[in-house]
């Protein structure tokens, strides 16, 4: 199956789920300002860790150096905010974990061995023949 269809449907259903137990536990009143406060301390973290990247990008280019890790982190950090903003527990817990940077760091690690090129190229193909040639001049001395 499509892992875009799966997420599609799949995620609203983890959500519910998890509204149902938790609400039956502590309340609906309970549940809704939590997700609310997840929400807020979550977006508020997400903007100091966001400006902390870019002052981090920043003294890379003083450096004259390419901030590549800042970069990606940033673009993590603006994913974990968009998560926090939808309601939900398992999406504020992925979300909490990418604005962290210790486990950001962790994850990032993870995917970018995934998908490096140093990897890559164990299982990739030779992108060159191997031959010999030799130069073949016309005996008429054209």
């Amino acid at each position: 199956m499509n892992t875009a269809i799966i997420l599609i449907f799949g995620i609203p259903l983890i959500e519910i789920y998890l509204f149902i137990k938790v609400g039956s536990e502590i309340g609906a009143l309970n549940t809704i300002l939590l997700i609310l406060a997840t929400a807020v301390v979550g977006i508020w973290y997400a903007r100091y860790e966001g400006f902390n990247t870019l002052r981090s990008g920043m003294s890379q280019l003083v450096k004259k150096e390419l901030p590549l890790y800042e970069i990606v982190s940033g673009a993590a950090i603006a994913f974990a905010a968009l998560l926090l903003i939808l309601p939900g527990f398992a999406t504020d817990i992925i979300g909490i974990l990418l604005v962290f940077p210790v486990t950001r760091k962790i994850i990032l690690k993870k995917y970018s061995r995934k998908y490096s090129t140093e990897h890559k190229g164990e299982n990739r193909k030779k992108n060159y023949i191997e031959g010999e040639f030799e130069d073949i001049e016309e005996k008429d001395g054209k």
